[in-house]
């Protein structure tokens, strides 16, 4: 579809309110899912973190990769297994995931920002002490998995203070300077209530939550903390989306100003969450 020019003047126009309304402030993302997997995605989402850079906002990116974590432990027939959808992360599984997620996905999405005309810089949760962890499940039965004790974002100030995106793996290490695999969606929200984020935003990879999984149009487009409950027990929040709620949850009731669970298979989401009146996904509010 090719836009007139008055068209196109038409939708910066709608975007300006927005701008100006977040012009400064912090967006934490989790990039993930689908939108990691296909190049095509990869580019758009590059292209929207870029854009809010360069308009004045400042992107923070925390990312996951399980998927190329699991093809890595394959190819070196090391076997994997999850308990309550966190993995099983024993020394040599630890091992893999520092290398794939510190390694291999950060610095890929690191190259497709600057692909995109942005600057950014790869870090784990082990710069600077960034993320203290410590065990999830204190009995040893998780290995290595991980939950946040304690963000210390000060690495994270420096890299927005010199003009760059932080690209941020999730990994954090402990008071012994042991390693952690932590679930990036805790990450990305511990991140913005230790930052007083404006927004945190979570790639998926469904159109939010729905009352029906199997119909779109049901999409419950402002869910309540008062409301979730309730949805777990009839099942209308369950599987992979309830600790994305609750990360929500946990983020705007200790203070982060909005929260939004939103496709990732949608070309430029993010951009239509933030910049648009309509607004996509699901907005999670303290009410």
């Amino acid at each position: 579809m090719n836009l007139s020019a008055n068209e196109k003047a038409e939708i910066l126009i709608e975007a300006l309110p927005y701008i100006k309304e977040f012009y400064g402030r912090l967006v934490v993302i989790k990039y993930g899912g689908a939108a990691m997997a296909d190049c095509h995605l990869k580019k758009k989402v590059m292209q929207d973190i870029v854009l809010m850079k360069y308009v004045g906002m400042n992107p923070v990116v925390v990312h996951g990769g399980g998927p190329k974590i699991n093809q890595m432990l394959e190819r070196l027939n090391i076997e994997t297994s999850f308990i309550n959808g966190l993995r099983v992360t024993d020394r040599e599984t630890m091992e893999i995931v520092e290398m794939v997620l510190g390694g291999t996905v950060n610095k890929e999405i690191v190259t497709g920002i600057h692909e995109a005309g942005g600057k950014a810089i790869g870090i784990s949760g082990k710069d600077a002490g960034l993320i203290r962890a410590v065990p999830v499940e204190p009995g040893g039965r998780m290995g290595f998995t991980g939950e946040v004790e304690v963000i210390n974002p000060e690495i994270i100030y420096t890299v927005i203070k010199r003009g760059y995106i932080p690209v941020i793996a999730p990994i954090g290490i402990d008071a012994d300077y042991q390693s952690y695999n932590i679930n990036a969606d805790s990450v990305a929200a511990a991140i913005a209530i230790a930052m007083e984020a404006d927004k945190l935003v979570l790639l998926t990879d469904v159109p939010g939550l729905l009352r029906d999984p199997e119909d779109s149009s049901s999409l419950i487009s402002v869910l309540r903390c008062s409301d979730i409950p309730g949805y777990v027990e009839q099942g209308i929040i369950s599987g992979g989306m309830v600790p994305k709620v609750r990360c929500c949850q946990q983020a705007v009731q200790e203070g982060v100003k909005r929260t939004h669970i939103i496709d990732g298979r949608d070309p430029h989401s993010i951009l239509l969450e933030i910049f648009t009146d309509e607004g996509v996904g699901t907005m999670v509010v303290d009410e």
